[in-house]
């Protein structure tokens, strides 16, 4: 068994979705490991990690859209230390996760056709957000 891990830094632009699944799978490529389990963990509570669809782009129109109806910006939260947008983002969070595991077959995560990995960006400002990456494997 091997193992391997790193950080990966995801700049965002505020609010909404970027999709990971490239540099995640340069990086893996990079460790040699063909076959084994990767896990991902988000390292923020307001921010999340997400396998969605990435063939058609109103998925993420449609998946902000919700998290607006579901977490409202308001007042009526007893946590705002950050601003109006700070609890509903960790709420957010919390509906989605801030960790995968990711089967690995012939050294590729073993995704379905139209899955990709993103990083949910829950604050309107943007920010730098870190990935804690480790394969176990052979």
């Amino acid at each position: 068994m091997r193992q391997a891990s790193t950080i990966l830094t995801v700049a965002t632009r505020g609010r909404g979705f970027t999709e990971i699944t490239r540099e995640i799978a340069t990086w893996l490529g990079a460790t040699g490991i063909q076959e084994g389990l990767l896990t991902l963990l988000c390292r923020h509570t307001s921010a999340s990690l997400l396998i969605q669809e990435n063939a058609a782009p109103a998925v993420k129109t449609d998946l902000a859209a919700w998290f607006e109806r579901i977490a409202p910006e308001g007042e009526g939260y007893a946590h705002d230390d950050e601003g109006p947008d700070d609890m509903p983002a960790h709420l957010r969070a919390t509906l989605t996760g801030v960790n995968l595991s990711i089967p690995l077959r012939h050294g590729r995560m073993q995704l379905g056709t139209w899955q990709g990995i993103y990083l949910a960006e829950h604050r309107r400002a943007a920010h730098r957000r870190e990935v804690a990456l480790h394969v176990l494997g052979e």
